[in-house]
């Protein structure tokens, strides 16, 4: 639903159902509260950066590790969530990876050049801070 009063309602309400996280900007809270998945559609283009915040969540239970790796992703779901291109950013960001997947469907457009410069940036930013924080 996005909205994270739910997610405290049925960690508390409901203790045996398996959490799952679906909301890119919304795991690092999922996995304190015991998730242990998440489906998020940066992981197609920064799998390295999603892994990292698992292992520090999920498999070592390091939230503080998690927490510093999370806002360096930040400016990132920034972009994604909040700047109403979200699909053109995903195909644009996987086609950077090397996967194209084609343009956006009408009536979207495609990212234009700043916004692609933008996405670029804050995306080898957020690699280059996540790789920072796991060299020590």
């Amino acid at each position: 639903s996005g909205d994270i009063n739910r997610l405290h309602l049925l960690a508390n309400d409901f203790p045996n159902i398996q959490l799952s996280c679906g909301a890119d900007d919304q795991a690092l809270e999922f996995f304190v509260w015991g998730a242990r998945s998440w489906v998020c559609a940066g992981g197609n283009f920064a799998p390295e950066a999603h892994i990292a915040l698992y292992e520090a969540c999920v498999v070592r239970q390091d939230f503080i590790t998690g927490r510093k790796i999370m806002a360096a992703m930040l400016p990132l779901m920034s972009v994604l969530e909040q700047g109403g291109k979200f699909g053109q950013c995903i195909k644009h960001a996987t086609a950077l990876r090397g996967l194209p997947a084609g343009p956006p469907r009408n009536p979207l457009a495609p990212l234009n050049e700043s916004e692609q410069a933008a996405l670029a940036e804050v995306i080898q930013k957020m690699n280059n801070d996540i790789a920072a924080i796991q060299a020590g």
